[in-house]
């Protein structure tokens, strides 16, 4: 039986969403976005996931075959559906890093001040591909640091075992409908909106063991 994926509700309600979120993206992509780009990932995942139980693995080969392109589309769609559920939580708050004290310190230690991070973390996002990810990560595998990394489209650029805290959109979709081309302002907005309580807690849950 087919493995079924679950489209995450986010931490406040879509009518809530309009209005905390307002700052950062339009009323109408908040909507499309959750509710159109962000669910077509885990519908897609479902289909593929029933697409894999009847393909034939006999077939696989390096140029074309059913299954390698079912486990091509498969890490594309998990990519999307997973860091999108991380971008709306770390959303929908008033930006005070000073509700995070733990990771803000290692933050601090790591970058030798918020405000270089940010500034390292602005970069990466806004040197991602027209489609792509700014993302914080915590490299549990290898250096166990905190690192800002670039993702172009969903998954090109990832690091093994980095646990995403923070994730920026950057694909066009995200900003353009509010802010045009103006992606470096979108990811001023965003910093200035993050929940850092949560962001606090993904750091407690997955990185401080």
């Amino acid at each position: 039986m087919a493995y079924e994926w679950k489209f995450n509700p986010r931490p406040y309600s879509d009518a809530d969403a309009k209005e905390l979120l307002k700052d950062v993206v339009s009323a109408e992509t908040t909507d499309w976005h959750y509710n159109t780009h962000h669910k077509g990932y885990v519908t897609f995942l479902n289909n593929i996931e029933k697409e894999l139980e009847g393909a034939d693995r006999s077939k696989a080969n390096g140029n074309y075959s059913q299954i390698g392109e079912l486990k091509r589309r498969f890490t594309w769609n998990h990519a999307g559906a997973l860091l999108h559920d991380v971008y709306w939580e770390v959303l929908g708050g008033d930006g005070d890093v000073s509700k995070a004290p733990e990771l803000s310190k290692a933050l601090a230690a790591e970058f030798g001040s918020i405000d270089n991070w940010k500034a390292d973390f602005k970069a990466a996002a806004v040197s991602a591909k027209l489609s792509g990810w700014g993302l914080l990560v915590y490299d549990a595998l290898y250096s166990q640091r905190l690192l800002n990394v670039l993702v172009d489209e969903h998954q090109y650029g990832a690091i093994w075992g980095g646990i995403p805290l923070i994730s920026c959109d950057v694909f066009e979709h995200a900003y353009y409908h509010k802010d045009g081309p103006g992606r470096a302002k979108y990811i001023d907005n965003f910093l200035a909106k993050l929940h850092w309580g949560r962001i606090e807690a993904r750091f407690k849950k997955f990185a401080k063991k």
